[in-house]
């Protein structure tokens, strides 16, 4: 009973390790690792597992290690990991001394293989994959043993030191474990641990040509490093017998405890590495850190705060079934953060040109203020003048009952500014609005009026000639369904990109405090949004993504988000 009280309110892992802690497992240590493949950035999904693994280590004392499973050389680069060091820094995590590589432990592997095969664990198989996969059998029938399984183990000996010399090309020979071709489970169906591969390693050039799967690297890596907890998502389920087979068959000193989560599935994305690269490389994206993109590099280059994100990973929690969560608590989350800590200023996006006929041509500053959810923010100057820009969408000529904004003849405020009267509208040889003449009131000075009248409608506005242009992109999600891979017979998951993922708005209207921004910084466009000024930009050629809305703007219209 009282080991249930002090694992009431967890989630099943945390309660798992807590009791482990409370019997004296592992000696009633908590160690636990990070081991991303170094052949993508990583993404929201990862960033899950990342709070999970270094969360659960912090909460007692432990800690987690960071180790790269870079045991295919085909698919991984130096640059990726680079790049995944990069993030994980920015979401606000430290690993201290602690960084490891699976290729670091490729002589050990290799000489534990070696073993296996002593202990006639292990065979030499020359089948090609395909006749590998031929013989597996099925769910309900048993699979057919290599010709190659009784070896003795002086000759598989002599073949894996042979393989290791390279006398065998690619798909040549394989080793595989000895263990059940009738087994239920198809991956203990005598499944491949090494196989040739002559392709030059990032870190260990060409000193290597085998290498072990995932499946035989990472358990020796977990027990090498002793590890005590392997926290893994839901696929690695039918792989647990075989992380315990290999370290039982090898009697190893340290046996972590493999556990299963839920992995993390948003909305209308992908999650898959592999149809991320797909989509780089067909060019729908300018890469792995484009704003679009579910990759940690693109949500910071969009401005979403590492805080945001790992409160949304903590309110997921941790489950044992899977499920998708809407892109729109993600956006929540960042709303929320960003509510908080980001500055505000004035953007016209779609400038309209107006003219106050009646101020004078002395330019003048007003105070805004900084961020009215934190006081301490304080205020600032604007500067503002006769010739302002407002949004065009704040002006219709002949406006419908409920348009409380800008139209001949009314009366609207300028935030923190004056009440002004349009008096006459400007149009082009076609017909088009292209200024509007307007008067205002100086007794109205900051926003009210002192005979108390009121306005409905207040408007954000930019001085025309202090104005900072700049461009503005506005993203909506990358596809247009929420299951992207749920595709029809014959179709394709690239059929659901959203056409409207990206829209790029030149020579946009910003306040002039702006042009101090930093790459990087985020803030709140008043009545626009939030947004961040890309990392790409430069000086000359400022460029400001937007992060999210102000509101939630999810509508379920024909399956599309609107907004």
């Amino acid at each position: 009973m009282e080991d249930q009280a002090e694992t009431a309110g967890l989630d099943f892992i945390r309660s798992i390790v807590a009791t482990d802690v409370a019997s004296g497992k592992h000696g009633g240590a908590v160690v636990t690792r990070f081991p991303p493949e170094p052949s993508g950035h990583l993404h929201i999904g990862h960033a899950k597992a990342i709070c999970l693994d270094f969360g659960v280590a912090a909460e007692h004392g432990g800690r987690c290690h960071l180790r790269f499973d870079d045991t295919n050389p085909t698919r991984e680069e130096g640059e990726f990991v680079e790049a995944i060091l990069r993030d994980l820094r920015w979401l606000g995590f430290d690993w201290g001394e602690y960084l490891y590589y699976a290729s670091d432990y490729f002589e050990r592997l290799y000489d534990y293989a070696v073993e296996l095969v002593g202990r006639g664990k292990a065979f030499v198989c020359d089948l090609s994959s395909e006749e590998i996969a031929a013989r597996r059998g099925t769910l309900t029938e048993a699979g057919t043993p290599s010709p190659f399984r009784e070896r003795s183990v002086e000759e598989n000996l002599d073949l894996f030191a042979r393989m290791k010399a390279g006398e065998f090309e690619n798909g040549e020979r394989t080793l595989r474990a000895r263990i059940d071709m009738a087994s239920p489970n198809l991956v203990m169906r005598d499944p491949i641990l090494y196989r040739v591969h002559k392709v030059p390693h990032h870190r260990t050039g060409e000193q290597w040509c085998i290498y072990p799967l995932y499946d035989f690297a990472h358990c020796l890596s977990d027990s090498v490093e002793g590890i005590t907890h392997s926290l893994c998502s839901l696929e690695f389920v039918d792989r647990r017998a075989l992380y315990d087979w290999i370290l039982d068959a090898l009697e190893t000193p340290c046996h972590p405890q493999q556990i299963e989560f839920a992995r993390l599935n948003l909305s209308h994305t992908v999650m898959s590495k592999r149809v991320l690269r797909e989509i780089i490389e067909a060019g729908h994206v300018e890469g792995w850190d484009d704003p679009r993109m579910p990759t940690l590099s693109g949500m910071r280059r969009r401005g979403y705060p590492p805080a945001a994100l790992r409160s949304f990973c903590e309110g997921v929690g941790v489950a044992k079934r899977a499920n998708t969560i809407e892109m729109a608590r993600l956006e929540h989350s960042v709303r929320e953060e960003l509510n908080r800590t980001a500055p505000r200023a004035m953007a016209v996006l779609d400038p309209l040109r107006v003219v106050i006929e009646n101020y004078p041509e002395e330019d003048e500053e007003l105070e805004a203020v900084n961020n009215p959810e934190d006081p301490s923010a304080g205020t600032r100057r604007v500067p503002f003048s006769r010739e302002l820009f407002i949004e065009r969408a704040d002006f219709m000529e002949d406006p419908p009952k409920k348009f409380f904004r800008l139209a001949p003849g009314r009366e609207v405020r300028l935030r923190y500014a004056y009440f002004i009267t349009c008096e006459e509208v400007v149009k082009d040889a076609e017909g088009h609005v292209v200024e509007l003449r307007c008067r205002y009131d100086p007794a109205t000075r900051g926003g009210d009026a002192p005979d108390g009248r009121k306005v409905k409608g207040t408007l954000h506005w930019v001085s025309q000639r202090h104005a900072v242009r700049a461009e503005v992109r506005l993203y909506e999600t990358l596809f247009e369904v929420e299951d992207p891979m749920d595709v029809p017979e014959g179709g394709h998951f690239l059929d659901h990109l959203n056409p409207d993922s990206l829209r790029r708005l030149e020579d946009c209207a910003l306040e002039p405090a702006l042009a101090a921004a930093e790459v990087g910084s985020r803030w709140q466009f008043e009545r626009q949004g939030y947004f961040c000024l890309d990392g790409r930009s430069t000086p000359e050629a400022p460029v400001w993504n937007r992060s999210v809305t102000l509101r939630d703007s999810w509508a379920k219209v024909s399956g599309k988000r609107k907004g």
